[in-house]
């Protein structure tokens, strides 16, 4: 098992590094495309904009090796920022084309009277089963730091939704990608049990 956290300068991989390792897993940070083909299991993290985020992934080269990694099956996980880069377009920046691995685009939240960012402990009503929700129940809460939304084009990819002003996915799956729009390595015991999960998973549904 050989597990990487894809490092492009777009956010503290500190407590992720650590939330990985302290349950018992070896990881690799990568940040050049050929450390991709030694992985069986890969995390896309971030924090910042959209358009920012795909602009350095490109820069690093990493954008078409991610895309690839997926289509061969691996199992990938992206997290907060990193599971809106899965979607087809984000706006956050000015439109800009995302992986595209999970059919959809990100738009601002249309929060009304609350305020955003959206920051803090919310839960995630579970639409359907998946490998990495097993042994949680649903309604459980996880910790959120966002302003923008995943819009999946397709329901079954919404594995999980949360109210905050709307209803919005707050984990996607399709295949062998997964992501979740809270930070499961600040969200104490089901946000690392999400991870081992992870971990743990052949990419298999």
């Amino acid at each position: 098992m050989s597990i990487g956290i894809v490092d492009i300068g777009i956010g503290n991989l500190g407590s992720l590094r650590q939330a990985i390792y302290n349950q018992g897993w070896d990881y690799v940070v990568v940040s050049v495309p050929e450390e991709l083909d030694r992985l069986t299991h890969l995390i896309l993290p971030g924090v910042g904009s959209f358009a920012a985020a795909m602009r350095r992934l490109h820069a690093e080269n990493l954008a078409a090796p991610i895309i690839e990694f997926a289509r061969s099956g691996r199992p990938l996980l992206g997290i907060c920022l990193g599971m809106q880069l899965l979607a087809d377009l984000g706006t956050e920046g000015g439109e800009t084309d995302g992986l595209g691995l999970i059919p959809g685009k990100v738009v601002k939240i249309q929060a009304h009277d609350y305020r955003l960012p959206h920051v803090g402990w919310n839960n995630a009503h579970q639409n359907v089963g998946h490998p990495v929700l097993q042994s949680i129940r649903s309604d459980v809460d996880f910790y959120f730091v966002h302003s923008f939304r995943f819009v999946a084009d397709t329901p079954d990819d919404v594995l999980a939704s949360t109210e905050y002003g709307e209803t919005f996915p707050s984990i996607v799956g399709r295949s062998n990608v997964v992501g979740v729009q809270f930070h499961p390595e600040k969200s104490q015991v089901n946000g690392l049990r999400i991870l081992d999960n992870f971990c743990l998973w052949d990419g298999q549904c």
